[in-house]
């Protein structure tokens, strides 16, 4: 009878060394860069904790590290896992928990498992996203099943400032002031205490940050460069297109402008323009979306950009299909160029924006990755697939719009 092979560890000595010497080389330049203020949390029993954690710059999870003592597997999103030698690298040094972005991800949830029961700790942006607009983002229900299965204490981290000093959408950080710190502490026996719904309202109240209602300043001189990446809809035009050049975004279409500011504030001469925040602008650009019924339109087209299209294969490569135009209709997305692909609403199971701006598309057991230009906006074609999608189950009121 063959013997059954014993499961790999997750957990490995050599981690502890990476994150000494590691540490000792990235700590000075996160201070640098970002002018963050780490309060260290004290763990004097040396518990592993479940770590959660608002999510605003790409460098989020070096804070958690600064901020949390010891070793910490991070939950993170499958593309960084499929860039071949790099990815090898980090899956040996740091080996973090791979997760498919906006899906429901068993093959995580048992990763996860294995870690606690090894006895490390492990940290997830329950967002699943960066904000765009300087708001936490929207927390799914599903982390309350995560949390009692780890039966892990939990750990809310808050990440301030992150957002003014370099927001997602940009390619620039700001001079200014950040801090990192755990701000509670919730443990086994009082989280079994409460109902999933006041354990959701308590994660969603410790990790909630509006970061546009400041007292700080942010400077850079090209304070609104690319924030087209995050903006696509016009008051006067609906959906459009924007250009941005050091503090000023400005619609292609009729001309629209305004000017944004060291405060994160924005200041416009047009009696049309009535946004003092991103956020402001970003949440109507939503209630836009959600005015919009995608499946009256049918295969009508409503914009479309030249991209680059890949396939995406899960922890190993991605294969390049070349240069596409990229059609965004009612119900579904069409790629037409040397072939051509349609990609319908009906068959995608999530759509995810990766980084500034590329999109993950999920169809069936296939992952398309779209990249374009620098200025390319990839939230309209997740925002109008969600649309489309609470429509067809039923939700014609859901707000979630993918973030």
């Amino acid at each position: 009878m063959p013997q059954k092979k014993k499961k790999k560890k997750w957990i490995r000595p050599h981690h502890l060394w990476v994150r000494i010497i590691g540490g000792a080389i990235v700590y000075p330049i996160s201070r640098l860069m970002y002018g963050v203020k780490f309060e260290k949390f004290r763990n004097p029993e040396k518990k592993p904790h479940f770590i959660l954690y608002n999510h605003q710059t790409a460098f989020d999870q070096f804070f958690v590290a600064f901020t949390y003592p010891g070793v910490v597997y991070y939950v993170a999103s499958e593309d960084l896992f499929s860039n071949g030698l790099v990815s090898w690298i980090i899956k040996n040094f740091v080996n973090p928990i791979p997760i498919k972005k906006s899906t429901s991800d068993m093959r995580a949830v048992l990763n996860c498992m294995q870690v606690a029961r090894e006895g490390g700790s492990i940290a997830i942006a329950p967002e699943g996203n960066r904000t765009f607009s300087g708001e936490t983002g929207y927390i799914k229900p599903t982390i309350v099943s995560l949390i009692k299965a780890l039966k892990m204490p939990v750990a809310c981290m808050r990440i301030e400032g992150g957002y003014g000093v370099h927001p997602r959408w940009s390619d620039v950080k700001r001079k200014g002031k950040m801090r990192s710190y755990v701000s509670r502490v919730i443990d086994p026996v009082e989280y079994n205490a409460m109902t999933d719904e006041e354990l959701l309202s308590a994660i969603n109240a410790e990790l909630y940050i509006d970061e546009t209602q400041t007292n700080y300043t942010y400077t850079h001189k090209k304070s609104a460069e690319y924030l087209e990446r995050a903006i696509f809809y016009c008051p006067v035009c609906g959906i459009s297109e924007f250009e941005s050049n050091g503090d000023v975004i400005k619609c292609k279409k009729c001309g629209l402008s305004a000017t944004y500011g060291s405060d994160l504030r924005f200041r416009s001469d047009s009696p049309d323009f009535k946004y003092s925040t991103v956020k402001e602008w970003y949440n109507d650009q939503s209630a836009y979306v959600n005015s919009i019924d995608p499946t009256a339109l049918g295969d009508t087209a409503i914009c479309s950009d030249t991209v680059d299209l890949y396939e995406v294969i899960p922890y190993k490569k991605k294969i390049k299909f070349g240069t596409r135009k990229m059609t965004l209709h009612g119900n579904m997305i069409a790629l037409t160029g040397d072939s051509e692909l349609q990609l319908s609403f009906d068959d995608i199971s999530a759509i995810a924006v990766l980084g500034r701006n590329k999109l993950n598309i999920y169809v069936n057991d296939k992952i398309y990755q779209i990249k374009s230009h620098k200025r390319f906006n990839a939230v309209k074609y997740m925002n109008l697939y969600y649309r489309y999608s609470n429509i067809k189950k039923g939700d014609p009121y859901g707000e979630f719009l993918g973030i």
